[in-house]
């Protein structure tokens, strides 16, 4: 396995280009997957309008079967993107890249079956509440910034602090949207 690139990470305030980043990133994404994508949804803080955010543009990518993954991944690398193999070891249901510009982490894109509906809807639903609900945004707001100082040079551990604030954001969604 080689090893992870890293970076610090660093939470800046919320930037108004990052929906056109998006846009035309999935604009690249679609047009070289276009065959196998059913829904490309923008995921992350960076979609969420006001929410400071590491400034990664996070792309999930639905298709409809992971089976022509190497098409795929040689696709996505095409433009540009670093395939990271490695963390299929822990996410087998998802095909990871990065996307580096001017030195910088910029862009991630995950591939996962759009069936897989946990997966999908978790990330599409914890986006969609942080985009209504203040209160929550600005309480992970509040976290992401306490994690980026603790865990500069620690990206994993970064994530996986934030965890407990994300299950209790989708549980209580989850609960709201079915009562």
């Amino acid at each position: 396995m080689r090893p992870l690139p890293t970076d610090p990470v660093k939470v800046v305030d919320y930037d108004a280009t990052w929906p056109d980043q998006y846009a035309a990133a999935a604009k690249e994404l679609r047009d070289v997957l276009d065959e196998w994508v059913v829904e490309i949804e923008h995921i992350g803080s960076t979609a969420v309008p006001g929410l400071a955010a590491k400034p990664v543009i996070d792309i999930q990518v639905g298709v409809r079967s992971l089976d022509d993954s190497a098409a795929m991944v040689a696709a996505v690398e095409s433009l540009g993107y670093e395939y990271a193999p490695e963390l299929e070891d822990v996410l087998p249901e998802r095909r990871f890249f990065r996307r580096w510009t001017d030195g910088h982490r910029s862009h991630h894109v995950h591939l996962v079956e759009r069936a897989n509906a946990g997966m999908w809807d978790d990330q599409v639903l914890f986006r969609d509440r942080l985009r209504t609900s203040d209160v929550d945004r600005d309480r992970y707001a509040a976290l992401k910034q306490r994690l980026a100082e603790c865990h500069r040079d620690d990206r994993q551990a970064y994530t996986d602090a934030k965890a407990e604030l994300v299950r209790e954001v989708l549980t209580r969604s989850a609960r709201e949207d079915s009562g």
